[in-house]
């Protein structure tokens, strides 16, 4: 069983900078950033392979966030910079089976956090 916990949301203005946290208890194989806005989809942000480093990221972000892991910390981080009103949303930490990394489809990941709130106005 895995517990994800998020912290780091908060308001910003555009061209603002945010860094989202997720302490994990229990190992974890893939873990990602996913989004979701008012009446829009879940979105997958960024994924990352635990203890390979390797990360993938949506078009929307890539250039401007960084998915990172600190491993003897068991945590995940999104560094999110040059922020936009359109990435606001309700930012989910998740983890899932190493496969699901190159997909970063929301279905493929098996625990969830509780999300935390990133509003950036412009």
């Amino acid at each position: 069983q895995v517990q994800l916990v998020e912290s780091g949301g908060g308001s910003v203005q555009a061209g603002g900078s945010l860094r989202l946290s997720c302490a994990a208890s229990g190992y974890t194989y893939c873990m990602g950033w996913f989004r979701q806005a008012p009446g829009k989809e879940r979105e997958g942000v960024a994924t990352i392979v635990t203890g390979h480093g390797r990360a993938y990221y949506a078009d929307s972000v890539k250039g401007r966030f960084t998915v990172s892991q600190d491993i003897a910390k068991n945590t995940l981080y999104l560094q999110m910079n040059n922020l936009k009103p359109e990435d606001t949303a309700m930012y989910y930490c998740a983890a899932g089976p190493t496969w699901a990394c190159s997909r970063s489809n929301g279905a493929d990941f098996g625990y969830w956090g509780q999300g935390t709130q990133v509003i950036v106005s412009s």
